[in-house]
């Protein structure tokens, strides 16, 4: 049966905050609930669904109180919700935050400047990673755009819920006898596909886990990211069919070589100009 990988003991004390804004950020906050360590605490604020472009006064829209938190995860769905961040970090005592971009109108360029800015400011950490499920312990999305960051509670985060990290279990059939998750995807799509490969045969593995993440759904945008020139649902499937492959590579079927009509080998040849 897929599952977590055992990380026993190496957990640490967290409380998380997630603000959500519609299903998107709500299935992460499910996930995250479901499957965060036994030391961690999550407690989650759901945002207005509807909050103008330009915030002119943000305690319209902030809940009057929020329990203490270490790190914030930022999943709304619209860039006013960018703009009550700082509010809710000082609500919160938040150290850090998360911001990811799996939709690039929910989170601008400009944003994440201005946002940056204003957490620096405020002494708080923060990342962004496009998509969310770049993120890894030390760094987040992919080149041409790869980011390192040296956060402690982030990575605390990130050790359990970001770029998707398997292990498992081949038969003597070549088959995924078991499927474990190291590392799951924030909205859960990598647990999924775990439990979707267990049977399939390790030469289809990859390509099967392609579509099952398609079908997961992911939430990721299908507009063209202008650095990655592709869609972000596009290197989400990506970052997880890697993640298959490197835990199947060891068994797969070698790559028929065809040897092309009328080719001399080398050495044949050079017998035959020393005849």
């Amino acid at each position: 049966m897929p599952g977590t990988a055992d990380v026993a003991g190496q957990s640490t004390v967290l409380s998380v905050l997630v603000v959500t804004q519609g299903q998107w950020g709500e299935r992460m906050a499910d996930n995250v609930e479901r499957f965060a360590p036994a030391t961690w605490t999550v407690q989650r604020w759901a945002a207005p669904r509807v909050i103008p472009p330009v915030v002119d006064d943000p305690d319209e829209y902030l809940p009057q109180k929020l329990a203490p938190a270490d790190l914030a995860l930022v999943v709304g769905e619209t860039a006013g919700v960018v703009q009550l961040v700082p509010d809710l970090v000082r609500l919160a005592g938040a150290r850090a935050v998360i911001a990811p971009i799996d939709r690039n109108e929910s989170l601008p360029p400009g944003l994440v400047r201005q946002l940056s800015a204003w957490l620096t400011a405020l002494d708080v950490a923060v990342v962004f990673p496009r998509p969310f499920c770049s993120l890894t312990t030390s760094t987040y999305n992919r080149p041409p755009v790869l980011v390192n960051y040296d956060n402690a509670l982030i990575r605390e985060f990130a050790t359990y819920f970001g770029r998707p990290r398997f292990r498992f279990t081949v038969d003597a059939e070549r088959r995924i006898a078991d499927a474990q998750v190291e590392v799951d995807s924030t909205c859960g799509c990598a647990r999924a596909v775990a439990a979707g490969l267990v049977g399939c045969p390790v030469d289809e593995a990859e390509f099967q886990a392609g579509m099952l993440h398609h079908h997961y759904p992911c939430l990721a945008g299908m507009n063209q990211d202008a650095d990655y020139r592709d869609t972000l649902m596009h290197v989400s499937g990506h970052l997880l069919q890697e993640a298959v492959k490197e835990q199947i590579k060891d068994h797969l079927a070698p790559t028929p070589y065809l040897r092309p009509q009328g080719r001399v080998d080398s050495q044949a040849s050079t017998s035959s100009e020393q005849e």
